[in-house]
């Protein structure tokens, strides 16, 4: 018997999008290259002690060039990946075409920002790398893991009455 996702509305059967989904549908070992590139992006960020709460201190306080260099390296890494993918229009693995949607403006976007800071501030914690301090032993960022998803739940219940 088929999965669900493979039947129309009709019962008739229907073919797979493309070879990938046929190949990987439904597996739970299709998911192993994320949690592969996962791990590797945690030793990286344990490597170049980004998650260093030291690290991040001295980044706040202007006492170390060390975050600004690894945060600006990213930011050009992230300006030329995505003038590359735009001026030779890079597709996905599956050969769909790469959109990047024009962003707009928004003053919310300084709030959440400054907020964002402040807790990264606090706590000597930025989301991304959370897992991976608790991986080095940090147990006591399971507060800031479990803050930041409280605080995604609080924004996902008054998403609708934020001015978006």
């Amino acid at each position: 018997m088929l999965p669900d996702h493979h039947k129309s509305v009709q019962g008739q059967l229907e073919q797979p999008e493309s070879i990938q989904e046929k190949l990987y549908a439904d597996t739970w070992y299709s998911y192993v290259k994320y949690l592969l590139v996962g791990i590797l992006f945690g030793i990286i960020l344990v490597k170049s002690e980004v998650i260093s709460w030291f690290r991040i201190q001295e980044m706040f306080r202007l006492q170390a060039f060390h975050m600004y260099g690894v945060i600006g390296s990213a930011v050009v890494v992230g300006i030329v990946s995505v003038w590359l993918i735009k001026k030779f229009n890079i597709k996905t693995m599956d050969g769909q075409p790469i959109k990047i949607a024009p962003k707009t403006f928004n003053k919310g976007q300084i709030f959440g920002g400054l907020i964002f800071g402040f807790g990264w501030a606090i706590t000597g914690a930025c989301p991304g790398p959370l897992f991976a301090q608790i991986g080095t032993g940090a147990t006591v960022v399971i507060v800031t893991l479990l803050s930041a998803i409280l605080g995604t739940w609080v924004y996902g219940y008054f998403k609708g009455k934020l001015p978006h």
